[in-house]
């Protein structure tokens, strides 16, 4: 459900809006988010592919002008290039949705150093350089920057050791700089989603039958959308919200809550035993 039926649909009207990693998954939903709303969209990656197909979706769906440009956020260079291309086409960035990151399950025992660097250079340093290299467009704009974080920021994941220990960097790192550049006028902060239908995580879990099971253990009892997720970031952007800045907003349907893990203890023997129980059939 796109937040244009709750906000004026000019609210982002003549407003850029950059995504990195904005060809697919939680990030293009959170610019097709803004786009309900009249923004003009900028996006990043490193497929060209996948950066057109989302710039066709959008420009056809919306009406909305959108620039889109490879770039990997491990190159700072890049992603100036892109940020300059980006204000030439469409106009100063208003919001930065810094959303690219790289993940992969696996034990601690068998996470290479170099596998470890790879996560945090995508997630952390992709993060702080997408912020550093639009810092004078967000301060002639007074912007906003979203940062798209994780769960195992704050908890611990098995065979997440590398993506906790970038975002919970990331989450430190957005209220350091909040704090920084209150004075021009910018605010920061993080969004953490929860389990989100349709997005590659998910789908590696197990198929549709299984997330069906797993779902329960979210107490709101059904995974998120992409458009929970855009609507957060609409809506922290948004003058609603214009003394809000450093916060990190959960959007996980109730999983962070402490008692979420017994009930998921005790849901995760039933998920086994269907599982064992389809593997027989």
């Amino acid at each position: 459900m796109l937040v244009n039926q709750f906000f004026p649909k000019d609210l982002y009207a003549g407003k850029t809006v950059f995504v990195t990693g904005g060809g697919s998954g939680i990030n293009l939903g959170v610019a097709r988010n803004f786009a309900a709303l009249g923004a003009n969209i900028g996006i990043c990656g490193r497929t060209q592919e996948k950066l057109d197909k989302a710039r066709a979706e959008l420009e056809q769906e919306f009406g909305i002008k959108v620039f889109a440009q490879v770039a990997d956020v491990r190159d700072y260079a890049a992603l100036e290039a892109a940020f300059a291309g980006c204000e030439a086409a469409l106009g100063a960035i208003h919001v930065l949705v810094a959303g690219a990151a790289g993940n992969f399950p696996a034990p601690a025992e068998n996470i290479s150093a170099n596998g470890f660097k790879t996560v945090v250079d995508i997630d952390l340093l992709g993060a702080f350089n997408a912020t550093r290299a639009a810092f004078s467009q967000l301060q002639k704009t007074q912007g906003n920057v979203i940062f798209i974080s994780a769960g195992q920021a704050y908890m611990p994941y098995p065979y997440q050791a590398h993506v906790g220990a970038a975002k919970a960097a990331i989450d430190m790192m957005m209220k350091n700089i909040a704090m920084e550049w209150g004075r021009f006028g910018i605010r920061l902060n993080s969004i953490v989603p929860g389990p989100i239908a349709g997005t590659e995580g998910m789908k590696r879990l197990g198929g549709e039958s299984m997330n069906s099971e797993l779902a329960r253990v979210v107490p709101l009892q059904r995974f998120g959308t992409v458009d929970d997720i855009g609507q957060a970031a609409v809506f922290l952007c948004s003058p609603l919200a214009s003394y809000v800045t450093g916060t990190v907003m959960v959007v996980d349907g109730g999983m962070n809550l402490p008692g979420s893990g017994m009930w998921a203890a005790l849901v995760a023997k039933d998920v086994m035993k269907a599982q064992a129980e389809r593997s027989k059939s």
